[in-house]
C-alpha cells in the first residue's frame, strides 16, 4: 500500500539500519475519537513508498488501566531495546503518557510501569524522548489545553530504566507565546493548543523544537529555539510557522541516504487524515529568526 492508503494520525517513522527497513507507527484513525481503543500497529517499508502491514505491536493486556484515546505512539531505540511512548486515557483518569518496551520494533510492547509517568493529576499527551548532553533521559510532553487553558510544553526527567519520573516537570513555554497561535473552542472550552513536540539539534549546535497548535489557517507546525542550546531554554518562538496548511503533529528523521525528512498528518479533519512526508533542508530551519519572549513568559 501507499501512504495515502494508511489511515493514521500522528505518524512516526523509525529507520532501523540493521534491517534497512522503515517502521511507521501512528494513532489508529478508526479509533482516534471513539471511547474504545484497539491498540497500536506498524507498517514496514524498504523505500518509504510501498508499505506492508498493518502488524500489531501493542494490544492492551487484561487489566490494563486505559481503554480509550490510544494516541501518538513514538518508538525509540535505547540500549538494545525499543521503547514506545504513547498517550492513554480512561473514564475518570487523566490522560497521560506511558512507556512500554520490546526487544523488537515489531513488539510486542509491554508496559514498563503500572501507569503513566506524567503527573497523575495532569491531563497530558504526546510525550517524546530526549537525551541531554550528559545522556540523561528526559520526556518532553504537553500539559493539555483542556486543563491548562493555555497549553504548555513541559520537560520531565526520567530514571535510567524509563519506568518513572526522576523529578518534577518544568514548563518550557506556553502556546500563546507563539505570535501565530490562535485559540480554539471545543465542547464549551476555549484555549490555546500544544501538540506533538519534537526536538532536533542543528549541525551548529542550535536546539530546535517543532510543535503543533492552531493558527488562522487551521492545524499548524511552529518552531521554537532554545537560546541556551539546552532543554531548559529559554525558548524563543519563530514568528512564522513552518507549515500552516491544516497539518501537524510532526517529527523528523534521516532516511538511509542521509536526507532529512519531515512527517506529519494532513489534513487534520477526521476521517481524511493521512501521513505525509516532505524533504527538509537544515539550512531552511535556520530561517526565519525568532523574536523575543513576552516579559511575563514562564
Amino acid at each position: 500500500m501507499k501512504l495515502r492508503d494508511i489511515h493514521i494520525r500522528d505518524p512516526f517513522f523509525l529507520p532501523v539500519p540493521s534491517e534497512r527497513r522503515y517502521y511507521l507507527y501512528g494513532t489508529m484513525g478508526e479509533y482516534a475519537w471513539t471511547d474504545s481503543a484497539r491498540g497500536f500497529d506498524c507498517h514496514i517499508s524498504a523505500d518509504l513508498r510501498t508499505w506492508e502491514g498493518p502488524y500489531p505491536v501493542f494490544r492492551p493486556p487484561a487489566g490494563f488501566w486505559a481503554d480509550r484515546n490510544f494516541w501518538a505512539p513514538e518508538v525509540h531505540a535505547r540500549r538494545g531495546q525499543y521503547f514506545l511512548l504513547a498517550s492513554f486515557k480512561a473514564e475518570g483518569i487523566c490522560r497521560g503518557t506511558q512507556i512500554l518496551a520490546a526487544a523488537s520494533p515489531r513488539g510486542p510492547f509491554r508496559p514498563v510501569s503500572a501507569g503513566p509517568v506524567t503527573p497523575p493529576d495532569w491531563e497530558c499527551l504526546d510525550g517524546t524522548l530526549f537525551a541531554a548532553a550528559d545522556g540523561r533521559p528526559w520526556m518532553v510532553f504537553c500539559h493539555e489545553w483542556v486543563q491548562a487553558g493555555d497549553g504548555e510544553i513541559c520537560a520531565l526527567p526520567l530514571n535510567e530504566d524509563l519506568a518513572s519520573a526522576a523529578g518534577e516537570p518544568t514548563v518550557l513555554f506556553r502556546a500563546s507565546q507563539a505570535p501565530w497561535a490562535r485559540p480554539i473552542e471545543s465542547r464549551g472550552r476555549k484555549g490555546h493548543v500544544t501538540d506533538g513536540p519534537w526536538l532536533h539539534r542543528l549541525p551548529g549546535g542550535e536546539l530546535l523544537m517543532l510543535w503543533s497548535g492552531f493558527s488562522v489557517d487551521g492545524y499548524t507546525i511552529g518552531v521554537a529555539r532554545s537560546a541556551s542550546g539546552e532543554l531548559s531554554g529559554p525558548w524563543l518562538q519563530d514568528p512564522r510557522p513552518l507549515f500552516l496548511q491544516d497539518g501537524g503533529h510532526c517529527m523528523m528523521f534521516r532516511d538511509f541516504d542521509g536526507n532529512l525528512r519531515l512527517s506529519f498528518h494532513h489534513p487534520n479533519a477526521h476521517p481524511d487524515e493521512r501521513p505525509k512526508l516532505m524533504p527538509l533542508a537544515e539550512d531552511f530551519l535556520n530561517l526565519p529568526r525568532p523574536i523575543g519572549l513576552p516579559e511575563d513568559a514562564g
